[in-house]
């Protein structure tokens, strides 16, 4: 779609529902309290129809609606699991960067090189950290000569503030949109980027808080008057000098259960377990609770307070070691008290485990990824096996970072070729994911000792198998130290008898 004609609702009604899918995730992610309490105290006391419905038949005599107790605000206690699965579902991903390799020697040279000197790894492990949680994420080229003067800028874009367009399942093109300082409550002032294959065209917008309003100049603003001298002739956009998208979409995994004829991810949140991380927090803020009443509380008798003036109440002095004499029997027992609550810890703890195992099962993972033991003692064997479930779904993830990742490069060098003279060859990538749950050493080492007893594995092979980084020439230089060590690698003295 071209950029929005003056007095389009905005957001655009078509993707209001994603947005607000988006929206929810994203507050669950960032795990504000204060966000989250009003979202609980929504939810808690909100009616529903058929309450609003009991409470006009339950009518008193005079024709009123009877009155609801007043409501205590809970000090609500949130536990950060939605983050802890989106931090682990990137670090199984981009822990470790990718094998990242070009059809030429020097094109794999030149990758290492930009994917060092831009900060690469960094940028991937917070976008799929993002992506995890809400749905998906764009990766942006950009470049600013006066910031960086010799390569583009690569950046990720959030997808609740993007307009896809697709045709046949490809992103044709897309339209980033930010929201500027300098509004009030009813003006509204936004920047529109639209990518479409060899062009990238800028607006600014002066609206309102549903109404994208009326383009007016660039320079309106202080945040997109400095695009201007950057622009071609007409002011408004900029050739790339590439074929393809400077924008690539990464969706964190497909299908989307709510939008199935989309091409938009889905949360890892979208089981959907939000429901289970506000029982998480309902679980730990009771538990909370429970510390709190269980606090000693001392029941005195009027006589032992003192009296601290007209209107100012009476006190107790719990250092107080005399006190006057009461006027009651001394058989009475109408002494201190101590009133303390038992705490509650087994079964707070029971259900917050259980919920949180749920909820990161739910999401594809395992418990295990989040350091959570098994019941009982288990062999390495049953370890990696559990462990499967995080490296089934971080596959399913790697195939679609795999193709974004090879496209997303191959722009980068067409972009750099183009906009500052790279004497390369553009070549797409190849990108390879490194997922296989690792070995523990003892597990090598079981291994490797059963293969040597069969005959049926070679000392190279076998350290190979230990280090699978280690280059060949290091294999080489390994396996003569072992033979030497060992004096397997002596001659046969039978070929030295006599005849």
């Amino acid at each position: 779609m071209p950029l929005p004609t003056n007095g389009t609702a905005w957001p655009p009604p078509h993707m209001a529902a994603v947005y607000r899918e988006m929206r929810r995730d994203a507050m669950w992610y960032e795990g504000d309290p204060h966000r989250l309490a009003r979202a609980a105290d929504r939810r808690e006391h909100t009616p529903r129809r058929a309450d609003l419905d009991d409470r006009r038949r339950r009518r008193d005599r005079w024709g009123k609606l009877p009155q609801d107790y007043p409501r205590k605000r809970e000090r609500r206690l949130h536990v950060p699991l939605p983050g802890d699965i989106s931090t682990v579902a990137s670090d199984l991903l981009f822990a470790d960067m990718p094998e990242i390799t070009a059809p030429t020697v020097e094109g794999t040279g030149y990758l290492a090189e930009e994917i060092d000197a831009t900060g690469m790894h960094s940028l991937l492990l917070g976008a799929a950290e993002q992506a995890s949680a809400v749905s998906g994420i764009f990766l942006r080229l950009t470049w600013d000569r006066e910031t960086v003067p010799d390569r583009p800028i690569p950046t990720t874009m959030q997808p609740d503030h993007a307009i896809p367009e697709y045709s046949f399942g490809v992103l044709r093109g897309v339209t980033f949109w930010r929201e500027l300082d300098g509004g009030d409550t009813q003006t509204v002032y936004r920047h529109l980027e639209r990518h479409e294959p060899g062009r990238i065209e800028h607006a600014l917008y002066e609206g309102t808080p549903d109404s994208i309003g009326r383009a007016v100049p660039l320079t309106e603003h202080a945040d997109t008057a400095a695009l201007v001298a950057s622009l071609d002739a007409d002011g408004v956009s900029v050739e790339t000098g590439i074929p393809m998208l400077t924008a690539v979409y990464v969706p964190n995994m497909t299908p989307n259960r709510r939008h199935r004829a989309s091409p938009y991810g889905r949360s890892d949140y979208a089981a959907p377990i939000h429901d289970l991380f506000a029982a998480l927090d309902d679980t730990w803020t009771s538990w909370m609770r429970d510390i709190r009443l269980a606090r000693a509380r001392l029941v005195v008798p009027d006589g032992y307070l003192t009296n601290l003036g007209p209107g100012q109440g009476a006190a107790f002095d719990d250092d107080r070691e005399v006190y006057s004499g009461l006027n009651m029997p001394p058989t009475d027992g109408a002494g201190i008290t101590i009133n303390q609550f038992a705490i509650r810890v087994d079964e707070h703890q029971r259900t917050a485990e259980a919920i949180t195992r749920k909820a990161i099962e739910s999401a594809g993972y395992s418990p295990q990824s989040f350091g959570l033991e098994g019941e009982g003692a288990i062999t390495a064997t049953e370890v990696d096996a559990r462990e499967g479930r995080s490296t089934v779904t971080s596959k399913k993830k790697a195939g679609h970072w795999r193709r974004g990742v090879a496209d997303f490069l191959y722009a980068y060098q067409l972009l750099s070729a183009a906009q500052f003279g790279a004497r390369i060859a553009p070549e797409r990538p190849t990108v390879e994911f490194r997922l296989d749950a690792a070995e523990s050493e003892q597990t090598k080492a079981t291994t490797l000792e059963l293969y040597a007893r069969a005959g049926a594995v070679s000392t190279a092979t076998k350290v190979k198998y230990r280090s699978p980084d280690m280059e060949d020439s290091d294999v080489d230089a390994e396996v003569t130290r072992i033979l030497a060590e060992t004096g397997a690698g002596a001659p046969d003295p039978g070929d030295t008898y006599p005849m």
